[in-house]
């Protein structure tokens, strides 16, 4: 046999069938990874786009309330109630008792239109308001009351919470969310706590709460006496209660905008798999594409323009335990958000006393006063009880009023924004 032969039927070098083995091999290799990652991708994405409550009973009930609810606002801009819900049930029932649940923080979120700001607004629990026309569980529809905000979701659930901030703001709330107290504390946890400051030192047995005062990285369940702890701390008052609570929000902005989170997989998904699971939202917001675009939205706002206030309000001389909400500086504020304006925030004062916050006359304002009102009765109407219809000159938004005419200058109010430190404002 020739040498030429012999080489002919010489089997392929190590050296090129050996690289496409291996090429093979890599190809094979990546692509299964690929796969498998894929596959897990899709899993974890199904597990948490599961983890969200859907509410669309809401939607059903404000659809037939439709020619009640504002117009809409300017397009691209978004109005999202936030609702933090006392429900007693379940593993929430550690936190009380176990049966109604009422709304123990709200917030309406303020998205602008250019996406460039976020204005997040307490409504004081306590506030006297007008509730509209609800329908309840039973099926019946209660009556126009005048009583404390809150119980608005006690009566009629998230439907009637949201109708009963469309009449006071004339706003026109897009989407809402529920947050329930594990989830709470689950997503604080995940992200390793949340840094406040303690002006002074606390000891809440119920909200099981021993703190020192200055820098404290609160977990979960601290975290979670802390925003609602009421009586021991400061005043007393549901004002500082609320101040504590956009605190702690706006310290949790800056700990999820943090690299240590978001680039962090083994931190991002348990914190991803808190939100989902402890929140129900609306059918707009109960996808996780949904509530990740939303997340993107004010991941990509500038801390500073990230703004946390309360409602102007003042105690109610019918019952000084409940809040009126101060004219016009409420509508001014209600007013910028519908028009889309952005809203300034100055550091909050301490009034002296309590009687500083009065009107100079001592009497409350005319837009929040209900002579039928009893300062002994007004903070607790049965839930089923009937009411008289109210006169439509308790304040707040009408459909036949349409929104008061206002200054158009940019509001100036007490709050705080995102990109300040825990213990700047003490």
């Amino acid at each position: 046999m020739s040498e030429d032969d012999d080489q002919s039927v010489r089997p392929p070098t190590v050296r090129g069938g050996g690289r496409r083995r291996i090429l093979l091999i890599l190809s094979g290799v990546l692509a299964l990874l690929l796969v498998a990652g894929g596959v897990v991708a899709w899993i974890g994405y199904r597990k948490l786009d599961g983890n969200i409550g859907t509410d669309s009973a809401t939607g059903r009930l404000l659809r037939q309330d439709e020619s009640e609810r504002p117009e809409r606002g300017p397009q691209q801009a978004r109005n999202i109630l936030l609702i933090g819900s006392d429900d007693r049930s379940g593993a929430n029932g550690e936190y009380g008792f176990a049966g109604g649940q009422r709304s123990d923080t709200t917030i309406l979120l303020h998205l602008s239109a250019d996406g460039e700001h976020a204005t997040a607004v307490s409504i004081p629990r306590d506030a006297m308001v007008r509730v509209p026309a609800c329908e309840l569980p039973d099926g019946t529809r209660s009556t126009p009351r005048f009583v404390q905000f809150n119980w608005a979701f006690e009566l009629g659930g998230p439907a009637c919470t949201i109708r009963t901030v469309e009449r006071l703001s004339g706003i026109r709330i897009d989407h809402h969310l529920i947050l329930d107290f594990t989830g709470f504390k689950k997503m604080v946890d995940a992200v390793d706590g949340v840094e406040v400051c303690v002006p002074r030192a606390i000891h809440d047995r119920n909200a099981k709460l021993d703190l020192p005062a200055g820098r404290q990285v609160l977990g979960g369940e601290q975290a979670l006496g802390y925003v609602r702890a009421r009586e021991t701390i400061g005043d007393g008052s549901d004002t500082q209660r609320m101040g504590r609570q956009q605190e702690f929000l706006a310290s949790l902005v800056r700990k999820v905008q943090s690299t240590g989170v978001l680039l962090n997989p083994t931190r991002l998904w348990p914190l991803l798999n808190a939100a989902t699971g402890a929140v129900t939202a609306d059918e707009g917001l109960s996808r996780l594409g949904a509530l990740y675009d939303l997340a993107q939205d004010l991941r990509s706002m500038p801390a500073s323009n990230v703004v946390f206030l309360t409602t102007p309000r003042r105690p109610y001389p019918g019952n000084w335990d409940r809040d009126q909400l101060v004219q016009p500086d409420t509508d001014q504020l209600f007013a910028a958000l519908r028009s889309d304006r952005s809203v300034s925030v100055r550091a909050y004062q301490v009034s002296a006393s309590p009687s500083a916050t009065l009107l100079a006359d001592g009497a409350p304002s005319p837009l929040l006063r209900d002579p039928s009102v009893d300062g002994s009765t007004a903070h607790e109407p049965p839930p089923g009880a009937s009411a008289s219809p109210l006169p439509d000159d308790l304040g707040g938004w009408t459909p036949s009023a349409g929104p008061t005419t206002l200054p158009t200058a940019d509001p100036t109010l007490e709050g705080r924004t995102a990109d300040q430190e825990a213990c700047s404002m003490h």
